[in-house]
């Protein structure tokens, strides 16, 4: 799920836990789901792992918003493993 769709279907109270892990700024949000700005490579995991957590909650009305969709250049996370799967850090491309 993109972050604008994320933004538009959740509810205010699900924006601002998202916002949390960005200083609590839902305005910053906005602008990463709009293309005005990219999250940096380390607040990146954290909006989708706090999506991830809000959306488990939405009872399917919501998805993961996936970091690659965040960042100004997604391969920095090719052959990266989710944090909560693994505990690991960047894995080889081969």
């Amino acid at each position: 799920m993109k972050l604008n769709d994320f933004l538009r279907a959740a509810t205010k109270r699900e924006r601002a836990e998202v916002a949390a892990v960005c200083n609590g700024s839902v305005s910053y949000l906005y602008q990463v789901a709009g293309g005005h700005r990219f999250a940096s490579p380390r607040m990146a995991p954290e909006i989708e792992e706090k999506t991830r957590a809000v959306a488990a909650d939405s009872d399917g009305r919501l998805e993961t918003v996936p970091r690659q969709s965040l960042v100004r250049h997604p391969e920095i996370y090719r052959g990266v493993c989710p944090r909560e799967n693994s505990g690991s850090t960047p894995v080889g491309d081969g």
